[in-house]
């Protein structure tokens, strides 16, 4: 029995999802093929269970900083049964509402099992034949194991994937990478009281590009928990049944050393045409989706390409149409790229990167601000980090920002909204700032580098710009 649709998309997870419901706009005959179960790697897997768990590390650490403010509270009493128990029931719960949409969708448009290309519009799903107009490759990633050492630890390796599974916190964790995941999972699971090393093969701590930034992650991070960088002897060993690894004992590793798309066992050796960069990820237009001449799109996690939901949905909305349209495909924009870590101080980057636009010789200049004396962070006694912002010479249009401190989900917000409006510095500085607010660092920050950029400041700016931060700090 043959199949035959206009759109086939591989894959049902945020882009194959997005994906979807674009093509549904054009036309019924779109078939969704999900080879393990319907859902998202960020309900499942990835953002939501992993913030739940960080909300409840944050509410012991906040318990032990109360002694700061002058409240007694005691040491926390952390109980990992029921710790694990609400991040596994709330993860459930976001996993439902995902269930619930997929389930809504007609019954003829879904199909569990495994495609496989046999042409470039054909597909085999389990014996069951697929002629498609178009497909959409939405298959996602998956962690990064090191070679041989899955086979070396057995079940006492694991990644982010089982960590939302435990009934309970284990006693200690080895945590193999220090990107957003690890960096994440570590510092969470150290303030619950698991005793963890968190290492590092490369020199840096999370995505922060900016020299003087990362320098100071390091900084931080180091004093908040046990860190080992340039770790690049790593050989982990199975030991009295424990893991050894950098001279010491650990019930788990857990390795978030990266992710892999998942472009393996699809068939694509039998598809001419499909262009890869050095590293071997694909390579298209990212603004139409199309990878190769034939109407083959992909999106998502498995591009490589920022792999962040709200990315990965863009991604997904943009093949699903123009998989839909082929051949009459359009280029379609996307938005300034932000991105966004839970740590404690949070990490945001915002618009071009401070590597981006030195590696393009971009004339800029960067306006700082340190949030150690800053009033309101003072205040909260979260007064850790520093703020970056880049904005282009002769112009004062802000190109970028990164940082790391308090509040930055927020701040990054911001920044992403003005880079992507296309506002200048002077703009910016024109518009409300609060008092007392984290934000008023921000103006510190957007004032030096007026200064710097020898910018021209409207007559009345003084007087419509009370100096409220003088009172109380910069």
């Amino acid at each position: 029995m043959i199949l035959h649709c206009d759109v086939a998309i591989i894959g049902a997870g945020t882009a194959g999802m997005a994906a979807y419901r674009a093509a549904r706009v054009h036309t019924d005959k779109v078939l969704l093929i999900e080879a393990a179960h319907f859902g998202t790697t960020c309900a499942r897997v990835g953002c939501m269970p992993s913030k739940l768990l960080i909300a409840a590390a944050d509410a012991a650490h906040t318990v032990r900083e109360a002694p700061r403010f002058g409240i007694q509270a005691g040491a926390p009493r952390i109980d990992g049964r029921a710790v694990m128990q609400r991040v596994r029931s709330e993860r459930d719960r976001f996993v439902g509402f995902v269930l619930d949409t997929v389930q809504g969708w007609p019954e003829a448009t879904r199909l569990l099992g495994r495609a496989r290309f046999t042409a470039p519009n054909a597909l085999n799903v389990q014996g069951k034949h697929i002629k498609a107009k178009a497909v959409v490759i939405a298959t996602g990633s998956r962690p990064r194991i090191p070679a041989g050492w899955r086979e070396r630890l057995g079940d006492r390796l694991i990644v982010n994937d089982d960590v939302f599974d435990w009934q309970d916190l284990p006693r200690s964790v080895a945590v193999v990478g220090a990107g957003v995941i690890g960096l994440e999972l570590a510092l969470a699971l150290h303030r619950l009281g698991v005793r963890v090393r968190l290492f590092t093969r490369a020199a840096n701590v999370g995505p922060l590009t900016d020299p003087e930034l990362q320098n100071l992650a390091r900084e931080i991070f180091a004093a908040a928990l046990p860190l080992t960088l340039r770790a690049d002897d790593l050989d982990p060993q199975l030991k009295d049944n424990q893991v050894l690894v950098g001279g010491e004992h650990f019930d788990l590793l857990l390795c978030a050393a990266g992710r892999d798309p998942n472009l393996d066992d699809l068939g694509l050796e039998t598809l001419p045409g499909l262009p890869r960069d050095a590293d071997g990820r694909p390579l298209l237009d990212r603004h139409i989706g199309q990878w190769g001449p034939a109407p083959i799109f992909i999106a998502g996690d498995a591009t490589g390409d920022r792999p962040l939901l709200h990315e990965a949905s863009d991604a997904g909305r943009i093949a699903g149409d123009n998989a839909a349209r082929w051949p009459d495909v359009h280029h379609r924009p996307r938005r300034v790229p932000l991105a966004i870590v839970f740590s404690d101080p949070q990490i945001a980057l915002a618009g071009a990167s401070h590597r981006e636009l030195t590696a393009t010789g971009s004339p800029f200049d960067v306006g700082r601000v340190s949030f150690a004396d800053q009033g309101r962070s003072r205040v909260m006694l979260v007064n850790q980090g520093a703020l970056h912002v880049y904005a282009e010479r002769g112009t004062g249009r802000l190109l970028g920002a990164e940082m790391i401190g308090p509040a930055v989900e927020h701040l990054g917000h911001l920044l992403a909204w003005s880079v992507q409006r296309g506002d200048t510095i002077q703009q910016m500085l024109d518009c409300p700032f609060y008092h007392p607010v984290i934000e008023e660092g921000l103006r510190t920050a957007l004032r030096q580098l007026h200064s710097d950029l020898h910018l021209p400041s409207p007559p009345l700016e003084d007087c419509m710009d009370c100096d409220t931060e003088a009172e109380a700090g910069p």
